[in-house]
């Protein structure tokens, strides 16, 4: 008996602990309304940082599948801590974005037949950024300069640069990146001649006694390109083991299914987005090497980028839409005219008819306010984000109150009441986005120019970043 008593006493609070709750809460009387009270979400940290050593790192590397060379020093190990805690808003930024492009390089390395990693590189390079454009004049998302890029084929005039073409920046990236290493015979030297040019690397490989690996070399090489390897490493390890580090969205983002058609003419994205529906953000979005929404004649066989839910009606109407989505006069003077106040003397101002010259009897000077965007200053005034950026050598779409902008309107026609600095908020068209799947506030910025964040959480009272699909967001 005694043995039984002592076998009977776990397996009785064994019982209880195995049930589930209601039948503890149905034992002692609880009512749905108390425990609800009592119940407190799990909140989930997504700003929390982890902990790590250096050894715990070595072993995940070492776990790593990968044809790219790799060992762990500490050269790398601080390019990991800068990724994972010093500069994680970066590094979100970049997986936020990773399935836009990675599914394309990764197309274009097998191709190629090349390591997959090497797509990271472009993280590097750009931030996956296809409009990212350097110091020096290198674009795109793996950073052609001019010439670089002529020779692989990427062409550029002043209103299409394809080195902001995604895929054929990419298959040239594979291109180029393929001949250096032919060139030295390992992978880490070719991405640093993809940095500081093969004739950097050929003199460190001389300085250095004739080695010929990267770190070999290492002392010998640009300082910005000793660094750069070592990044691409760290990027090749980070984007491995994102999870372990807590670097997880609040609220991913996924690519826009879109197919290419041609339309073998000039064409003007803004007309073409008004015959067929599609948001002009969206094929700004999707065609990033077309500059100031125009593809001219001598770009005529490019390929566009479109929605693929838009496809078909457009492929059944193309000939239908071709007069309709054609530059026209008035466009084209607007894009190439520069106020005579704003020109250089490198740059004369266009000739023009004179009904289109940009004149003081049509101009009207605008004072920013507070809430105003160019967006919102470009719609109230009948014009285009691109024209007003023009008209007042702007270089990014950031303006602030107080600020004085040239306006320019067509024919002398100016609404007094638009262009009176005493213009109350109550005149402003109110103008509205849905959210959608996937969307983020930063995403929602970038699809109406001059749009920030902190822009739209002031028009729309927001305490926060969250929001939900659905979701109507006041933008203008």
């Amino acid at each position: 008996m005694k043995n039984l008593s002592i076998s009977l006493v776990p397996t009785f609070l064994l019982f209880f602990l195995i049930q589930p709750f209601a039948y503890s809460q149905e034992l002692f009387g609880l009512n749905n309304a108390t425990i609800e009270e009592e119940t407190i979400a799990p909140i989930y940290h997504f700003e929390y940082i982890p902990d790590f050593t250096y050894e715990q790192v070595a072993k995940k590397v070492k776990a790593m599948d990968t044809n790219m060379p790799f060992e762990l020093n500490e050269r790398i190990f601080s390019f990991i801590n800068y990724f994972v805690v010093r500069n994680r808003e970066y590094t979100k930024m970049v997986i936020q974005r990773k399935n836009i492009y990675f599914p394309m390089f990764e197309e274009s390395l097998i191709s190629h037949d090349m390591p997959d990693d090497i797509k990271y590189l472009s993280i590097i390079e750009s931030g996956l950024n296809p409009k990212a454009k350097s110091r020096v004049g290198a674009l795109g998302l793996w950073q052609f300069m001019p010439a670089t890029g002529k020779m692989y084929g990427l062409d550029y005039n002043k209103d299409v640069d394809l080195r902001m073409d995604p895929e054929l920046s990419s298959d040239a990236a594979a291109k180029y990146l393929k001949s250096l290493y032919r060139m030295f015979g390992d992978w880490e030297l070719a991405l640093a001649a993809y940095n500081c040019g093969p004739g950097n690397v050929r003199k460190a490989i001389r300085k250095s006694g004739g080695k010929k690996t990267f770190w070999g070399v290492y002392d010998f090489l640009p300082k910005e390109t000793r660094s750069y390897v070592p990044q691409f490493q760290a990027m090749m390890y980070v984007m491995r083991y994102a999870e372990d580090h807590n670097l997880i969205l609040e609220h991913p983002t996924y690519p826009m299914a879109y197919d290419k058609i041609k339309f073998n003419q000039e064409l003007d994205l803004e007309l073409l987005a008004a015959v067929t529906g599609i948001c002009i953000a969206d094929l700004e979005a999707l065609n990033p090497a077309v500059q100031d929404r125009i593809i001219p004649s001598s770009n005529q066989y490019m390929a566009v980028n479109v929605p693929k839910s838009k496809v078909s009606y457009i492929t059944e109407n193309k000939e239908q839409f071709a007069d309709a989505v054609k530059i026209s006069t008035e466009r084209t003077v607007a894009l190439r005219t520069v106020p005579a106040t704003t020109a250089s003397p490198s740059k004369p101002v266009a000739a023009a008819t004179t009904n289109s010259t940009l004149s003081t009897q049509n101009k009207i000077t605008y004072v920013v306010k507070s809430g105003d965007v160019l967006g919102s200053i470009a719609q109230k005034h009948g014009t285009t984000v691109t024209n007003i950026k023009n008209w007042n050598n702007l270089s990014s779409n950031n303006i602030k109150v107080g600020q004085k902008l040239a306006i320019y309107k067509k024919g002398g026609s100016i609404d007094t009441n638009l262009a009176s600095n005493n213009t109350t908020s109550s005149t402003q068209i109110p103008e509205f986005y849905t959210v959608q799947p996937g969307d983020s506030l930063w995403i929602i910025s970038k699809k109406f120019n001059g749009l920030t964040i902190d822009q739209i959480k002031k028009l729309n009272n927001l305490n926060s970043n969250q929001i939900k699909p659905g979701q109507k967001l006041k933008i203008g």
